[in-house]
């Protein structure tokens, strides 16, 4: 009785004799114990799992599972689903243990939704929902600008870069006297040429604000090309009056305009979109490539 019962079990994935010779699919009903495996193909994907989780959750896959639907096999036994694999997978997932990860970009969403959808996997539809609509809020910034805080996180960057890069260093809190009357207005001048011209190339080269405690600079901007300085100008320098010193910062607006230019000759034609996709955390966590006591600046070269 078990062996006829475990040759029926066989046959009901088995496309019938007349099928198989001609190689096409064959329609049959598919029943079984819970733990028993299936194997699916999903618009080319292929995958293995159990009857079980097919026809944990009332949807379409307990229909097609339970005997009450027709599916299509070929003639290795394989149940030909004809919809997109990507997201089967995450589908399955989400059937065997109640929830799943959902991907991040929208439209992976709305094809994850589709599938959701489609299968009548009502749960995972209504959480698909709720993740779109909080995508509609979502910023989507026209560029990034890092903000680093120690020296090594800057070698790094600027090791890692294929583009050019235009790093701003500024701390007011690095004075050891007091500001002229014009200091104060032409730091955040420096801040609000940065920012236009981060808008106006963001596209071709990369924006550094360089916030580090460990270097005496107050307001510093470095061109780099190709992985070393190319260019420097400090904005800070110290005055002397009739009674005491004082810290001076200018804002030498053509200069920095004409530095910003000459870097885009360094431009690179094939460059990476997004120079700037690491980790810095990780890099604290592990440690850095580099010491503290190793010259900031490599050799400088001319275009």
């Amino acid at each position: 009785m078990s062996a006829e019962a475990g040759r029926e079990n066989a046959m009901s994935l088995r496309t019938p004799p007349t099928s198989t010779n001609t190689g096409q699919a064959a329609s049959v009903k598919i029943k079984g114990a819970p733990s028993k495996y299936v194997k699916l193909n999903v618009g080319g994907t292929l995958f293995y799992t159990t009857i079980g989780t097919l026809t944990k959750l009332d949807n379409m896959l307990r229909a097609m599972f339970s005997g009450r639907m027709e599916v299509l096999t070929d003639s290795e036994g394989w149940i030909l689903i004809d919809r997109n694999g990507k997201h089967f997978g995450t589908i399955l997932n989400f059937l065997r243990d109640g929830k799943s990860i959902l991907p991040r970009s929208r439209q992976d969403l709305e094809e994850l939704q589709a599938e959701a959808k489609y299968y009548l996997v009502s749960e995972l539809l209504e959480k698909c929902q709720k993740a779109l609509k909080l995508k509609k809020d979502e910023f989507f910034p026209v560029c990034r600008i890092p903000v680093i805080t120690s020296p090594r996180e800057a070698k790094l960057l600027v090791a890692k870069t294929r583009k050019p890069l235009v790093r701003l260093l500024f701390n007011r809190a690095n004075n050891k006297y007091s500001y002229t009357s014009a200091s104060d207005d032409n730091i955040l001048k420096n801040i609000e040429m940065f920012d236009k011209l981060s808008l106006r190339f963001h596209g071709r080269v990369n924006f550094v604000k360089d916030v580090s405690s460990g270097n005496d600079e107050i307001c510093c901007w470095t061109y780099y090309g190709r992985g070393v300085q190319v260019a420097e100008i400090s904005c800070t320098s110290i005055v002397y009056t009739s009674e005491k010193k004082q810290t001076k910062v200018e804002f030498p607006e053509a200069r920095i305009l004409e530095e910003t230019l000459n870097v885009l000759l360094y431009e690179e034609v094939e460059s990476e979109s997004d120079d700037f996709d690491f980790d810095f955390a990780r890099v604290r966590d592990r440690g850095c490539l580099y010491s503290d006591d190793e010259d900031d600046h490599g050799a400088k070269v001319k275009p």
